[in-house]
């Protein structure tokens, strides 16, 4: 029997089974785990040989897997936003036009703006329990420490417990700061040119070429005093205002401990699954895993083949594990539709200054996190609802992050907002074999709020097309990242901009190694212009929103900043000391 005849015989089985079973489940629970920064080469059922994720891969296997996910986003701020809301992040001001595309500190005025809708708030009014446990980087408050304005409880969940900006190196101690190049910047050179300066006058003076009065002297050792000072307050300061743990609007650790941190977030979801059985419910469980700085329980330290990271993954399966055993022992694994996935890609140019490697695999992809290479943008995606989805089936169709929004608001009953666009597209008639075809023709990668990329999946053809208007210029030259800023930025001399785009066919060159041109492929000059009139289209959907990612949004404001103390020199408290030293069983 030939391939494709066996290709048809499958999605007809898989439609069949569909049909079958779709109403088998009203108002299925939805549990969402979604990792940070994990890399699509990371898992196993993504070809990965040496890293062990027993859990993720039964998940796969249990199910459906994608084999062309893509975030809307390659940062976490904005590719979040666009999973809640089913919509690209620029539509709600969720995507940077500086080079800072994410929050960094608790107390900015920036995030998700109350009036756009989540999939948590649509749920919600359809009677789900609801609930978001880790990580949700989306903003906390707008004009005082106690609005919440973008706090998760404000956009649909019942229940926050987490982590309400995000985990840098600059949260674990010995770890290092994400702000080298800014404190160069800003500290290093103002630094130098001070010195420059002392020791020119000083020469002139001893030369008699020119008089130095005292007052000049002084006050540049005052100013370079007062910038070693800013420097220190900062790194002194940071950890306990930024790195934060929360229930609902309390702060319950500052700073947050990493000890069994995620043992203490998979406690939270299994008692939040054990006291939601008899009501549908959505958990979003949003793993800390496995971004920088990396931590895991001791009963994982040193066990994987991949050092820090490995041992971060692993402990990761393991919580997973955890969920669908609760699942197995209520009897709700049938009723429950369970979705594994990462925010973007892993980061490459995670390396620490030994040349330990503390971000992932990409697999075959090139990039990675903050730029729209495959690598950056291609995650995992897997779905598993026993007796509604064919369990091993494998879709090769390119679908997006976004797509949650849609598929789990009409499986709880919901209405689609009328009022705005949504760029998801609902996914239950492709999971279940009813149609073969992404309804995704085309799709728009965004660097920041700059359009990157287009992509285009023609109907009824196989080829998928790859359009970049620009490129961010690797260094060094060689090599897969951009090291010296420790990621790539979207604009300015730090990309290269192609007229006429770069095109490739991502469906025989995923690894995209072969740009085409008018010599190797006839049509290059009708794709691309079918391409830039899809740009032209989809930008002309677009509304002027506030810029939720402006400087003035994103820079640390003292009267948003949240205490846990009355003392706001000193915020620290610990109301987690009796869960924290609780270990694990493996």
């Amino acid at each position: 029997m030939s391939k494709s005849r066996k290709m048809k015989m499958l999605l007809l089985l898989m439609s069949f089974y569909g049909s079958v079973n779709s109403d088998a489940v009203s108002k299925p629970n939805i549990i969402i785990a979604m990792a940070d920064d994990l890399g699509i080469g990371d898992p196993g059922c993504y070809g990965n040989t040496t890293l062990r994720t027993p859990n993720i891969d039964r998940i796969a296997k249990g199910g459906v897997k994608f084999t062309q996910h893509l975030a809307a986003s390659p940062l976490c701020t904005p590719s979040r936003a666009a999973f809640l809301t089913g919509r690209y992040p620029i539509r709600s001001g969720m995507a940077s036009r500086s080079k800072v595309g994410v929050f960094l500190f608790s107390a900015s005025s920036g995030g998700l703006p109350a009036n756009e809708i989540t999939f948590a708030k649509l749920l919600k009014n359809q009677g789900y329990s609801t609930a978001l446990i880790g990580k949700w980087h989306l903003g906390i408050n707008c004009n005082s420490r106690d609005d919440f304005c973008h706090h998760p409880l404000n956009h649909g969940f019942d229940h926050f417990y987490g982590l309400p900006v995000t985990n840098l190196r600059d949260c674990k101690p010995g770890s290092g700061t994400v702000f080298t190049t800014a404190i160069h910047m800003f500290v290093f050179i103002p630094l130098q040119i001070v010195g420059i300066a002392l020791v020119t006058l000083e020469a002139l003076n001893c030369l008699g070429l020119f008089r130095l009065p005292h007052w000049v002297f002084f006050s540049c050792l005052l100013l370079a005093a007062t910038i070693i000072g800013l420097l220190a307050c900062f790194l002194h300061f940071f950890r306990p205002l930024n790195c934060i743990l929360m229930r609902n609007h309390e702060v319950v650790q500052q700073p947050m401990s990493y000890e069994n941190l995620t043992q203490r977030l998979t406690r939270e979801a299994l008692k939040f699954i054990n006291r939601n059985t008899g009501t549908p419910f959505l958990l979003f469980l949003s793993y800390i895993h496995v971004h920088t700085a990396l931590f895991s329980a001791k009963e994982f330290v040193g066990k994987s083949k991949h050092g820090m990271y490995g041992d971060a993954v692993e402990e990761m399966d393991w919580s997973i594990g955890q969920i669908l055993k609760a699942l197995d022992k209520k009897k709700l694994t049938n009723k429950t539709l369970v979705y594994f996935t990462s925010d973007q890609g892993a980061h490459i140019e995670e390396v620490t200054d030994k040349g330990d490697i503390h971000g992932g695999s990409n697999g075959i992809y090139k990039g990675g996190k903050a730029n729209n290479w495959e690598g950056g943008i291609r995650i995992p995606g897997l779905l598993r609802w026993p007796g509604v989805l064919q369990p091993g089936t494998v879709i090769d169709e390119p679908t997006s992050n976004m797509d949650l929004f849609p598929t789990i608001v009409k499986l709880a009953g919901a209405t689609l907002p009328d009022d705005r666009v949504i760029d998801g597209r609902d996914l239950m008639p492709l999971l279940q074999g009813k149609i073969l075809q992404s309804e995704h023709e085309f799709l728009f990668h965004y660097c920041n709020a700059y359009l990157n990329a287009v992509r285009w999946h023609p109907r009824n053809s196989t080829s998928i097309w790859k359009a970049f208007f620009f490129t961010p210029k690797f260094k060094p030259d060689d090599s897969n990242g951009c090291f010296p800023t420790h990621v790539c930025f979207c604009n300015g001399h730090y990309v290269t901009r192609h007229n006429p785009p770069l095109l490739f066919d991502i469906s025989k060159d995923p690894k995209e190694r072969h740009p085409l041109t008018s010599k190797t492929e006839n049509h290059f000059h009708e794709i691309l212009r079918v391409m830039q009139e899809a740009a032209d289209n989809h930008t002309k959907t677009l509304s002027a929103v506030p810029n939720q990612l402006s400087w003035g949004n994103l820079l640390w404001k003292p009267w948003l900043q949240l205490c846990c103390s009355s003392s706001y020199l000193s915020c620290h408290c610990d109301r987690e000391a009796k869960g924290r030293g609780k270990g694990v069983r493996l």
